[in-house]
């Protein structure tokens, strides 16, 4: 059962609504890992905008790219690396599943989540081959993402 808490803010005496989070699972000897880094990599900044606050609403340090060569470069960056990366399909320098691939590859252990107008049979079954924990259909609730991002970690 999840449930939202409200709370009165100190500063600013506005109402904050921390959202409801799933409920975990214990599956075997291990929890599931909360996670706790999130890059975006999306071309429209709109939506990358939107998949970046309500993460960082969350709580999570969330980074963004907004290409491939900007995504690889986040991934590969001498930090600390990240627990899930939302994807979306098509970017201006790569429009396949080849990215996703290649973020399989360099970080075996990511939690990959594909955002996608172009959701097909086919491309979901093979991004879901290809290491896609989940597929976001756009457009989508948000609610849904949040859902994505905790409930597809590992």
């Amino acid at each position: 059962m999840t449930k939202t808490t409200t709370a009165v803010g100190r500063d600013s005496g506005r109402e904050l609504r921390d959202p409801a989070l799933p409920q975990w699972e214990i599956s075997g000897p291990a929890v599931r890992k909360i996670p706790r880094r999130v890059l975006v990599v999306d071309d429209e900044p709109l939506i990358r905008w939107s998949v970046t606050e309500t993460l960082a609403g969350l709580g999570l340090d969330v980074e963004q790219a907004h290409d491939a060569v900007s995504a690889l470069r986040a991934i590969t960056a001498p930090r600390d690396g990240f627990d899930v990366v939302i994807l979306d399909l098509r970017l201006p320098d790569m429009n396949d599943l080849s990215l996703l691939a290649t973020i399989r590859q360099v970080v075996p252990d990511v939690t990959i989540v594909l955002m996608t107008a172009f959701g097909t049979d086919e491309v979901v079954e093979r991004a879901i081959a290809l290491g896609a924990c989940s597929v976001l259909h756009k457009p989508f609730e948000l609610g849904a993402l949040v859902a994505a991002v905790y409930g597809a970690s590992t």
